[in-house]
C-alpha cells in the first residue's frame, strides 16, 4: 500500500470524500536548498473511500494500491531500456545500424505503458482515507 498525504476539499457523502493531493518533484520541493529546479507542483483532486468520517478541510492519510504505480514506472522507465539494449546487442552485426535499430526498439518499449495509461483511465486506482495527520 501506497500512504500519502492529503486534504479532504469536500464530502460527497458519508462514505466518499473529494481529496487534494500535493505532488511535488523528487527533490521534495526544497529549492532553496539546490537553488531551484524550476519544477511545478501539481495538484490532483480523487474521489476516495472516508473511512473515518473526515471533514472538509482535515489534513488526512489517504492508501492506495502501490501496484499500480509500480507497474507504470516498469513500463515507463524499465521496459524502454531494456528494449533498447537487447535490440541493440541483437543487431552488434549490422554495424553502424545496430544504433538505430536499439532506438527503435526504444520508441516501441513506450507503447505498452500507452496500453496501460488507456487502462488505467478507464478504470482508476482505489483510494482510502486511513487516518488524520497529527
Amino acid at each position: 500500500m501506497m500512504r500519502q498525504k492529503a486534504t479532504v476539499d469536500r464530502v460527497v457523502s458519508n462514505a466518499r470524500a473529494e481529496v487534494l493531493i500535493v505532488r511535488q518533484s523528487a527533490c521534495s520541493g526544497d529549492c532553496h536548498k539546490c537553488s531551484g529546479c524550476g519544477s511545478v507542483e501539481q495538484t490532483l483532486r480523487v474521489t476516495a473511500d472516508n473511512l473515518i468520517s473526515a471533514r472538509r478541510g482535515d489534513i488526512v492519510y489517504l492508501e492506495s494500491e502501490s501496484a499500480v504505480v509500480l507497474w507504470a514506472a516498469v513500463l515507463v522507465y524499465l521496459l524502454p531500456v531494456l528494449a533498447f539494449v537487447s535490440a541493440y546487442l541483437a543487431a552488434m552485426p549490422l554495424g553502424s545500424w545496430a544504433a538505430a535499430v536499439g532506438f527503435g526498439a526504444f520508441v516501441l518499449g513506450f507503447l505498452p505503458a500507452f496500453c496501460y495509461n488507456r487502462k488505467i483511465k478507464k478504470r482508476p486506482p482505489t483510494y482510502s482515507i486511513v487516518g488524520y495527520v497529527r
